[in-house]
């Protein structure tokens, strides 16, 4: 199979390049770090092709996508893995991290699917994941605009569902609880608290070699003590 991965140097986009490549896979990744690519483009040089790419400059997906179609025959699976997290409340948080957030966390996800999309369309397969978040179905103290762009990448992924299961393309919405990344850097919490990126990486790979016949819709997954 082809994949595609944004938002792969590091986390769970990168356990997720290492896993289909590891299994014989075709993946193309992009991310902004073009030091964090190479890097893990050496852990399988002959499956991994990596260019560096802004999600949120709709010029720069368009060129990943070119970039995608000149490696590729057909692509199969598409990860909108891509996304960032910035802690805060509504009321009081900065100016323009609504934006930020909505633009990397949904955008970047909404305008690398419809590149793909008629691809899949016209093939009548395909399947494309995207990176929600507990986030998504439970607000939290502390979770503003972030909640508000999960909550927003769940909805679209419902609609893609509803949309795109006529043309034999399964969506999956994978909704993690705290996830071991740099997003939770500096934490004194104990690794035990928190999912591995391996295996978030483990389920979507299960969700993926199922039969055309059945589509994993949701998978959610939390760390084993509960949520953060």
């Amino acid at each position: 199979m082809n994949i595609v991965i944004t938002g792969a140097s590091k986390g769970i986009g990168k356990a997720l390049a290492v896993k289909y490549a590891l299994a014989g896979h075709k993946v193309a990744v992009c991310a902004r770090n073009e030091k964090n690519l190479r890097a893990l483009a050496k852990k399988a040089p002959d499956r991994i092709f990596y260019q560096v790419c802004d999600v949120c400059n709709k010029e720069e997906l368009n060129e990943f996508y070119s970039f995608i179609k000149k490696n590729f025959k057909k692509i199969d699976i598409l990860i909108n893995n891509a996304g960032v997290f910035m802690p805060g409340e509504i009321i009081n948080e900065e100016e323009g991290v609504l934006e930020k957030l909505i633009n990397t966390n949904l955008y970047s996800a909404y305008h690398m699917s419809r590149l793909i999309i008629p691809d899949m369309i016209n093939r009548n397969s395909g399947q494309i994941f995207n990176m929600c978040s507990i986030a998504s179905i439970k607000a939290y103290a502390h979770g503003g605009s972030y909640g508000i762009s999960k909550f927003a990448l769940y909805g679209m992924s419902k609609a893609m569902r509803e949309e795109l299961k006529p043309h034999g393309i399964r969506v999956t919405a994978v909704l993690p609880g705290a996830t071991l990344t740099d997003s939770w850097g500096g934490t004194e919490l104990p690794s035990s608290r928190f999912i591995k990126p391996e295996d978030i990486a483990e389920m979507i790979y299960a969700a993926s070699i199922l039969s055309p016949n059945a589509v994993v819709e949701d998978i959610i997954i939390r760390p084993q003590l509960g949520d953060l």
